[in-house]
């Protein structure tokens, strides 16, 4: 049973209640629509609702890779200027950051004429008129900059204004920086310029989750973007994506034998509520160690990935 947050509502699709899937194993960390046949059917909306059944592993490793298709053909489309910004969420180490470059460097290697620089990928703090002169730098029609996990950007408000006026939905997008500046002279950036170029966010925040003032500063940039959520929001959707990822051939370089491969996952899996970081990055850390001190890895990865105490 799932707490209810929200009683009886009818939608397009019928009549339903809003569920909190946070307090069941298995669910994901947010509210859920369950359908109902009717009013009648909800006894105790204070209560709970029974859920109709639980998603199985393989209709969640499907769903999750379903989304990751999703977000390569978004890829696409951002980098054919199509969708002209997307906001990509998921926790750290799934694999966000990745298949959005293997797109654009596939386009890049195709498109690239004279070694100039198609896209651009920008991690780390960066304040407001950096984000403007880089924004300068990528503005060209078929372009893409995309910012990795450049969070402090959203929460300025000065960085804000500046996104907001290179999303905004008008056919012409101009950007102004009003104020005099060294660093715009000396690096030849104008005081306006117009913007042709797409742009994606990766992050690891929950848009919806968002409370307070820096709320406002994501609806802003959430109303003029496409926001995809990737749907992993236990550890068990985190261990399915390490199953698939590493059953898709994520592991091949190492060479190792399909039996070290399985005992890496039943390591990580027995030890996943100890390790540091449950992700993608933990499993290629584990398989430098198997490969370097093959008779020793385990023990190795338990003073090296996992929490002590």
């Amino acid at each position: 049973t799932l707490p209810v947050t929200a009683g009886y509502k009818v939608g397009v699709r019928g009549g339903y209640v809003t569920v909190d899937g946070t307090s069941v194993p298995g669910y994901p960390d947010r509210n859920i629509k369950v359908m109902v046949s009717s009013a009648d059917s909800v006894t105790d909306t204070e209560a709970s609702v029974t859920a109709a059944a639980e998603e199985t592993d393989a209709e969640a490793v499907e769903r999750i890779r379903a989304r990751f298709n999703m977000l390569q053909d978004m890829t696409k489309a951002v980098k054919k200027g199509d969708v002209r910004a997307m906001i990509v969420s998921g926790p750290p180490g799934v694999g966000k950051s990745h298949g959005i470059e293997t797109v654009l460097d596939r386009y890049a290697t195709i498109e690239a004429l004279g070694g100039e620089q198609r896209y651009e990928v920008v991690k780390g703090a960066m304040s407001p008129i950096g984000l403007y002169c880089k924004l300068y730098k990528m503005a060209d029609k078929g372009k893409v900059v995309v910012f990795d996990d450049c969070d402090s950007i959203f929460s300025d408000e000065l960085s804000l204004n500046i996104l907001k006026a290179a999303l905004d939905s008008k056919k012409k997008r101009t950007i102004h920086w009003n104020t005099d500046s060294y660093k715009l002279r000396n690096e030849g950036v104008p005081d306006s310029f117009n913007f042709e170029a797409s742009a994606i966010f990766v992050t690891n925040l929950k848009f919806d989750k968002a409370k307070g003032k820096i709320r406002e500063h994501l609806s802003a940039l959430e109303s003029r973007c496409h926001y995809m959520d990737l749907t992993i929001d236990t550890d068990r959707e985190k261990m399915l994506r390490i199953k698939q990822i590493t059953n898709d051939g994520m592991l091949n370089s190492y060479k190792f034998s399909d039996e070290v491969v399985q005992d890496i996952i039943d390591f990580i899996d027995i030890n996943k509520n100890k390790l540091r970081e449950l992700s993608l990055r933990t499993v290629l850390k584990i398989a430098d160690l198997a490969k370097a001190f093959p008779d020793s890895w385990e023990s190795m990865a338990e003073n090296t990935v996992m929490r002590r105490g």
